[in-house]
This record gives structure tokens, C-alpha cells and sequence, in this order.
């Protein structure tokens, strides 16, 4: 049943909040720690529905993996190589990070899996970690398009491959070096453009020989020793950048707010928004920068400031591609004209994310113009009327989006489910409320 939730205009947002662990980060402590030899505690993960099924996928291959009454995570691992072939279905919900990655990591196991996942998760497209994985001797039965349903058929003699990414893509890369780990000799990614990195830092940290080497023309060579070892460790997981961005963003639009958010992974590959945003003209400091699991982390603090109009270099891109949604609310409340490039990957996540920002945007008031790969947001640096109803379609990114738009507007803005929201932000609406936002439940 669907969960309506209504936006309404806040006073200021102030307090201290910690946003959920790093999405990214806590799909891989579970794989790692299922990998390892012997025992992997995670505290801080992200427990949405999308990590949940990873979790629960981990167990069907064969892992002990419980949650602990202190909240952390407990895996003890079966090793490289080790995994168990599942008795049903694997339903990786809504995460196309959970799916791809674990079709990596069975391709090169000698047994058949078979993957699900939600109506947005089906709709998005299998076919560019297919396409080197079969090089690598996995055979594949997929829906028309390389869709899911899928059966991975793994197999006994993986092959080593040298493969160039021919789109930037954390995921396409991870799921080749899954496969890699069962892999005789070395595996090789080169990316043009570089990519998250934390499939690199967490293999390192479990033990795995991961060598990275910068490209004279630019972009990164990637390459992972197979069968290593990799040993239990204890890991504490930084919260959400990615999360972490729509409070950062409320508070800059919302006047008289100032938030502190404790302990947000600041991954260089990962802070392309916070980058932006600075260039707007925000308010926005880290402190107390530590390192913690292998992974930068700092406190953001963040207060309402008054944004300009700015363009967005598509070389930026890979660093803040699930960041565009937001950044086209906060680019709605500047003053002049902000450009944003290369953003067809936008077209293929939970949603065409692209066409979503563009008709909600406008059907609020904003000027907008959409192309192939681009939008152009036309601020006034005034607050856009709102107004309206978006349909998410599924995306948890976009939902969160237009909630955070309607603390500002003139009039309410609704979503038309929020349920989607705790794929990767669970107790947002609350966590919200607790600073000072005004979300309640919608009409039906």
C-alpha cells in the first residue's frame, strides 16, 4: 500500500543528527565479511531494505550473518571460493549495487544463481557487467535486454581478463574484481574515469593484493591478485555521504538553520556534490577529519546560506551521479542558472531520474530545461512556489528530493509513496521532523 508523505515549509533547522551507514560501504562489509575466514563484526551499517537483502543473500550462499542485540553485525565467513549454492531465489529488492555485485562475485563459483529483484530493479539494464563476465566463462540466461530475472551460471574454469570500462561505473568495475577474487592470475579494470573506490579500500583491508596504478591520458588501471586470503575484521561504517546530502541541503535552503553531521565518509571519489555546493556559495565545513576503516570521514557542518547558479563539469560525474536529484532542488532556490552535463547514466537508475527532477522541478514552479544528458535549473533565489504531487516510481533519491524542496517552498509538496525511502534512508521523515521539518502522512 502506498505511503503519501506531504512536505510542508519549516522554520529552522538546528540540532546534531547521524545519517544511516554508507550504502555502498555496507552492501560490501557484508559480501567481504561472508568472504572471509573466520569472524567479521560491522557496527554502523546501513540496515535499509536494500542492505537487508544482501544480508539476507549472504546467508542463502552459505555465511552465518546475524544482527547482534548492540546493533552491530556479526559474519563468519566460508572463504574465496567457498560459497554454497542457494536453494531459491536471490530478490535483491530495489539495489542494482546488491545485484550486480553479487552476480560478479557467483559467476565464478560452479553453481547456478538465480536473481530478482522489484519492478524498478527489473527495468534496469544487466547487460554491461554480463558482457565481461561471460568473457570470464560465466554463461547467463537474462529477460530480452538483459533484464532481470536472471540465471547466473558460474563457472569451474574463470579466466582472467584485462577489461576497459567503456562507461564510468563503480558497480561494472566491483563486479568484475568479485569475479576476479576466484579468479587464477591477475584480473585488470581501466577505467577513464575514475570510479568509487571502496571494492579497493575494503578488499585491502581484508587482505587482498589490489594494485592501482594512474594512466599517463588520465583514469586508473585496477588490478586484483586472485585467490587470496582474506581474513575477519572489525569495521565501524561511515554514514552516507549520499544521505547525508539531503539534510545538508534542507539546511541551506531553509533559513536561519545550522546542522552538525557527525562522522560522513568524505571518500574524494565520493564528495563531487559537496564540491559543487561550495562553489554556490554554501556554508559548509568539515571537521575533525579522521580516518576510520580505511575510509576518510569528518563532521559536516552546514548552515543556510544564499546559492548562485553554477556549471557543472561532466567530468564530475562519477563522483556525485547519485547526487543530481538534490543538487537540482538546491540549484532551484538559487539566484542565476545552474548547468548540469553528462548525466545520461541518470536515464537507468531506479528511475529515469533525469525526467523525474525535470517535470517535478517544473510542475512546481521551476524553469527547467531537459536534454540527452543534461539539465539546466533557472533559480530566481527566491523559494519556488511548490504545489505539486511527484510520483517517485520507486526511487528512494527522488522522493527524498521533493521532501526536501517542500521545506522551503511556498506551498506543501507531496510524494505520492514514501516507502521507497527506507531502501537507503530509513526513519528519514522522523530524523527530519527531529530538527525542525514539517513531513506528516499525505491523503490517499
Amino acid at each position: 500500500m502506498a505511503k503519501p508523505l506531504v512536505s510542508s515549509r519549516a522554520d529552522a533547522l538546528a540540532g546534531t543528527a547521524r545519517v544511516p551507514g554508507d550504502k555502498s560501504i555496507s552492501h560490501r562489509a557484508l559480501m567481504f565479511g561472508a568472504l572471509a575466514v573466520g569472524e567479521s563484526v560491522v557496527e554502523g551499517l546501513l540496515e535499509g531494505d536494500d542492505v537487508l537483502c544482501t544480508a539476507q543473500a549472504m546467508r542463502a550462499l552459505g555465511a552465518e550473518v546475524e544482527r547482534r542485540a548492540d546493533g552491530s553485525w556479526r559474519l563468519f565467513g566460508r572463504g574465496v571460493g567457498g560459497l554454497a549454492e542457494p536453494d531459491g531465489l536471490l530478490d535483491m529488492g530495489n539495489s542494482g549495487t546488491g545485484a550486480r555485485l553479487l552476480m560478479g562475485l557467483v559467476a565464478t563459483h560452479p553453481f547456478t544463481t538465480f536473481f530478482t529483484g522489484d519492478a524498478s530493479l527489473r527495468s534496469r539494464p544487466m547487460r554491461r557487467i554480463t558482457e565481461p563476465l561471460g568473457r570470464m566463462g560465466a554463461g547467463f540466461v537474462t529477460r530480452s535486454g538483459g533484464r532481470l530475472p536472471a540465471a547466473v551460471i558460474g563457472t569451474a574454469e574463470p579466466q582472467p581478463i584485462t577489461y576497459e570500462l567503456p562507461v564510468a561505473s563503480a558497480q561494472v568495475k566491483s563486479a568484475i574484481l568479485l569475479a576476479g577474487l576466484n579468479t587464477p592470475g591477475e584480473t585488470t579494470v581501466i577505467e577513464r574515469e575514475a570510479t568509487r573506490d571502496h571494492t579497493e579500500l575494503m578488499l585491502r583491508n581484508f587482505g587482498a593484493t589490489v594494485t592501482v596504478d594512474p594512466l599517463p591520458e588520465g583514469g586508473r588501471r585496477v588490478t586484483l591478485t586472485g585467490y587470496p586470503e582474506l581474513v575477519g575484521r572489525h569495521l565501524r561504517v561511515p554514514a552516507d555521504p549520499s544521505s547525508a546530502a539531503f539534510p545538508v541541503v534542507a539546511a541551506l535552503v531553509v533559513p536561519g538553520s545550522d546542522l552538525r553531521l557527525p562522522a560522513v565518509g568524505i571518500n574524494p571519489l565520493r564528495t563531487g556534490l559537496y564540491q559543487t555546493l561550495g562553489e554556490m556559495g554554501a556554508d559548509l565545513r568539515f571537521e575533525n577529519s579522521r580516518v576510520e576503516a580505511g575510509e576518510p570521514v569528518a563532521d559536516l557542518v552546514v548552515r543556510f546560506s544564499e546559492l548562485k547558479g553554477v556549471d557543472v563539469p561532466p567530468e564530475r560525474a562519477p563522483s556525485m551521479i547519485d547526487e543530481y536529484p538534490i543538487l537540482a532542488v538546491a540549484a532551484a532556490f538559487a539566484r542565476g542558472t545552474t548547468r548540469m552535463r553528462g548525466l545520461a547514466e541518470l536515464r537507468v537508475k531506479e528511475s529515469d531520474r533525469l525526467a523525474a527532477m525535470a517535470h517535478g522541478l517544473a510542475a512546481c514552479g521551476v524553469r527547467v530545461e531537459e536534454n540527452k544528458d543534461s539539465l539546466t535549473v533557472h533559480g530566481t533565489g527566491a523559494p519556488p512556489a511548490g504545489g505539486a504531487t511527484i510520483a517517485v516510481n520507486l526511487d528512494h533519491r527522488i522522493g527524498m528530493s521533493f521532501l526536501v524542496l517542500g521545506m522551503a517552498t511556498a506551498q506543501p509538496v507531496a510524494i505520492d509513496d514514501g516507502h521507497t525511502i527506507d531502501t537507503s534512508f530509513p526513519g528519514f521523515a522522523a530524523l527530519m521532523n527531529g530538527l525542525g521539518a514539517n513531513i506528516g502522512a499525505g491523503k490517499e
